[in-house]
């Protein structure tokens, strides 16, 4: 009782916490990875999602409370994206805030060493939203028109789907998001720290390497899971106790990210070296040194 006469007005896509404050930011991000979302049935994720459509059309059933409405919201949020046989509305939907997250993370772990427009940061993003779309989209739409291939077979592959929209998606976010590096260069320095000069192949290396762990972290996350639930499904316990399912999911794409992120993020030093015979010319003038360092970014 306490606790839901403290709940603030609910509000469709907002946050159950202050946000302007350190506190009320911590128990959002708190909220969010409540391990108890993994015990979600799908009947009460479709209970949620319905909630929230009537909350949009203002047709709440009486005696519904704000708790109610947030918790709803936190299960939409937390399991939709690893919902399987999507509809394209649901496809864009989680695309594009996949995308969004993403392109806030690109800026956020930039080579900051020359000042991005923000009309740079906005052409990454809708690039990377249109292109996570469109591909997500149409593989789905050529998926629907494969007439030969068996019920099993078309499932199996339409799980596939969101790793090659996510993977082209989050290499143009890099590019796009950083493009500004390859038309002015980043600083490289030399052994002591010193900024020996800008160079636009020093750029070009740090966001191939950048969008390279790109296309690695969501490889276990998008191949891995549909695998092994193509596998679990099959077993009579999980066919006996379908309210399992979603739980089991989570916890195989839980695992799955957990080994992804540190394997992606270990490819490349986040200080890279590189030979300053293979800069510009006026680089290996600057120094004698005949390598040098430049920051890769995340």
């Amino acid at each position: 009782m306490a606790e839901a006469a403290a709940c603030p007005a609910f509000q469709l896509g907002g946050s159950r916490y202050d946000q302007g404050s350190f506190l009320g930011r911590l128990r959002h991000f708190v909220d969010i990875i409540d391990p108890s979302t993994l015990f979600v049935s799908e009947k009460q994720l479709k209970e949620s999602i319905s909630l929230l459509d009537d909350f949009k059309h203002g047709t709440l059933p009486p005696g519904i409370s704000n708790l109610q409405l947030w918790k709803a919201q936190k299960i939409k949020q937390v399991i939709g994206l690893l919902l399987p046989n999507q509809t394209v509305v649901s496809t864009i939907i989680w695309q594009w805030l996949n995308q969004s997250h993403n392109a806030c993370v690109n800026y956020a772990n930039r080579n900051a060493s020359k000042p991005t427009p923000t009309s740079r940061f906005l052409q990454g993003y809708f690039g990377a939203v249109t292109s996570a779309v469109s591909i997500a989209v149409g593989l789905n739409v050529l998926l629907q028109k494969a007439n030969k291939l068996s019920p099993a077979t078309r499932i199996l592959i339409q799980r596939f789907v969101p790793f090659p929209a996510v993977a082209s998606a989050n290499i143009c976010n890099v590019v796009l998001m950083r493009h500004n590096e390859l038309s002015e260069g980043i600083d490289v320095l030399d052994a002591n720290g010193n900024v020996v000069g800008s160079s636009k192949i020093a750029a070009t290396h740090a966001i191939a390497e950048t969008a390279f762990t790109r296309v690695v972290l969501p490889m276990p996350i998008f191949v891995l899971p549909p695998i092994i639930m193509s596998y679990l499904e099959r077993l009579r316990f999980l066919q006996k106790n379908r309210r399992l399912m979603l739980p089991i999911h989570s916890v195989v794409c839980l695992l799955t990210f957990g080994l992804s992120l540190p394997v992606a993020i270990s490819l490349f030093p986040q200080m890279s070296q590189i030979e300053v015979s293979r800069l510009e010319p006026e680089i290996a003038m600057a120094t004698d040194c005949k390598v040098v360092t430049y920051n890769k970014g995340l």
